[in-house]
């Protein structure tokens, strides 16, 4: 779909983004206005180095803190902002931390969500609903079988059944009010993400892109695990696409898997090794080459499998993944080494967040042509 169709729709609306100080949150923010969208954002504060701060995208926008789980304080954003599209990516978005902290894991993901479809049932603005939750929400039965959006939901870890229990509730609010309020709410299960920016622990390009940054090997916990990885903007404008087309006609509400096509379900392996290979291009020097080594940790279970079948999303809006897995790379690594270069040379916050914020929309447009 083209960035004029986008425009068209999104100039002028009142979007409100929870989540959006984090890795997702901040290309959405990106997104959003470049499209001439009015966005609000309700988010924790932004980690420090995070890609929000980097690239001070809380220029041209209302950014609100505050914590998803403070229901009368989402409440006031709500009333005060009156959006008119609502896309719920707040979150405590990490496996293994929901093992640390399974509570905190449970009252974000799961009471965040009941505090934002409260907010929805009470706010009469809100046309158009869009819950992110994750491809882990379905019982995994670790075969080389691609998940549909009918399978059963029951997510293994804390995080992953704590995703499951928001479709569950976005489900019963969907039932029992909104539906009748002619509140249109879509869930999407969105793959592995990866992009340009991302600093979270326990993901595989932030550590590849810490161990290139520190002349260090790569260190690959599980490197036969199979994930549905994909760039970030993948998800984001299906996202943006599906809350519009609802918002045209409730036809199109509903429960959608997003992710890539068969031949980029890869492996961490494969993935860690393509990284280092456009990582390595302009560097002669094969001492220098950034590599990876295989060392587990012991640590809490993860699935060992994951696919998506995206047939549903393909068939009703006629979609088809844009970047492959050496696209995405190129585009992270690009994103990266200019990062690397800045820091290298001292440039200011202000040369920082202009460049990587030009590198964003950049992206941005390459993705959409």
């Amino acid at each position: 779909m083209k960035k004029s169709v986008y425009a068209a729709f999104y100039h002028g609306k009142k979007v409100l983004v929870t989540g959006h100080t984090g890795f997702k949150g901040t290309w959405l923010c990106a997104i959003l206005k470049d499209l001439g969208a009015e966005v609000c954002g309700y988010a924790l504060a932004p980690q420090d180095p995070g890609l929000f701060s980097y690239t001070a995208m809380d220029a041209g926008i209302k950014s609100v803190e505050g914590d998803i789980r403070d229901l009368a304080h989402l409440m006031s954003v709500f009333t005060e902002f009156q959006p008119e599209i609502v896309i719920h990516m707040a979150a405590q978005p990490i496996v293994r931390e929901s093992y640390l902290q399974p509570v905190l894991t449970y009252e974000t993901n799961v009471m965040g969500t009941v505090n934002m479809l409260e907010c929805v049932r009470k706010c009469a603005s809100v046309k158009s609903v869009v819950n992110v939750t994750t491809d882990k929400v379905y019982l995994n039965k670790e075969q080389d079988v691609a998940y549909v959006e009918t399978d059963m939901l029951d997510g293994y870890d804390p995080y992953s059944n704590s995703k499951s229990c928001s479709e569950l509730v976005t489900h019963s609010y969907i039932q029992s009010f909104l539906d009748a309020q002619g509140v249109a709410v879509s869930t999407c299960r969105a793959g592995n993400v990866l992009g340009g920016g991302d600093f979270a622990k326990d993901r595989i390009i932030p550590d590849c892109v810490r161990a290139a940054f520190a002349g260090e090997p790569i260190i690959l916990r599980n490197p036969h695990s199979t994930r549905p990885y994909q760039h970030v903007l993948e998800p984001l404008f299906v996202y943006l696409m599906v809350a519009m087309r609802q918002y045209e006609n409730s036809i199109y509400a509903g429960n959608y898997n997003v992710g890539p096509d068969d031949t980029n379900n890869v492996t961490t392996g494969i993935l860690a090794d393509r990284f280092c290979y456009f990582w390595n291009l302009d560097n002669e020097s094969e001492a220098d080459h950034l590599k990876y080594k295989i060392q587990g940790d012991g640590g809490p279970h993860e699935a060992g499998f994951l696919k998506l079948d995206c047939t549903k999303l393909k068939s009703v809006f006629l979609w088809e993944p844009t970047w492959d897995i050496d696209e995405t790379l190129i585009k992270i690594v690009s994103f990266e080494k200019l990062r690397k270069h800045l820091e290298d040379s001292k440039a200011g916050k202000e040369k920082m967040a202009e460049d990587l914020y030009a590198c964003m929309i950049d992206q941005i447009h390459a993705f959409l042509q």
